[in-house]
């Protein structure tokens, strides 16, 4: 299961909007390819198997807003390549190796400042991955519709594993077909106002 949480401080939850994330959610991670033989691996898209939570959401203030994201590694699925084999193998060694879920059963993220900016909001934040925490930059797209009945956002954002102390995935004769160690987080979020 995943948890958006777009929170306002208490001062503002009197005049916020409260919606809770839809099924309709995705959140998905995308690896490239590197080393001598890099050409031989693959690229992959890893997807969250769940999606839920909530946005409270303050038009008037949106500078006060506060954004958490839990994500249960358990719950990643490796979607490419299309040979199923592979998938059951390269699945295995990220919840193993790479993200540890037995140890690390959640990766977060928690804004720390919030702006408002022309498509929506930018944030910085902090991510927390098998136990290491970095500061991040988000450009977050905004979207309301229906009168105020819906929400959708949309991030896009890359982050280095080695910055978490992780050691991009390598094999092949002698490590030479690795993962690189750069990543991309893509989320795109649908949220259905809750009544009062």
């Amino acid at each position: 299961m995943i948890v958006l949480l777009w929170l306002i401080p208490a001062l503002a939850v009197r005049d916020s909007v409260v919606y809770r994330v839809s099924p309709a959610s995705r959140l998905e991670v995308r690896t490239g390819k590197a080393g001598l033989f890099g050409f031989a691996g693959h690229e992959h898209r890893i997807r969250a198997g769940a999606f839920s939570g909530r946005v409270v959401y303050h038009a008037d203030a949106p500078a006060s807003s506060r954004v958490e994201l839990v994500v249960p590694t358990d719950s990643l699925q490796v979607l490419t390549p299309p040979d199923t084999a592979e998938i059951r193998k390269v699945t295995a060694v990220m919840r193993t190796e790479v993200l540890n879920v037995a140890r690390y059963p959640e990766i977060t993220f928690v804004s720390r400042t919030v702006t408002p900016s022309a498509t929506g909001l930018h944030i910085v934040g902090a991510l927390t991955l098998v136990g290491r925490t970095r500061e991040v930059p988000v450009d977050v797209t905004l979207a309301i519709g229906g009168g105020t009945d819906t929400l959708r956002a949309s991030a896009t954002f890359t982050v280095k594993q080695s910055d978490f102390g992780i050691r991009p995935y390598r094999g092949g004769p002698g490590g030479t077909v690795r993962v690189a160690d750069r990543v991309t987080f893509e989320i795109h979020v649908v949220a259905v106002r809750e009544p009062r």
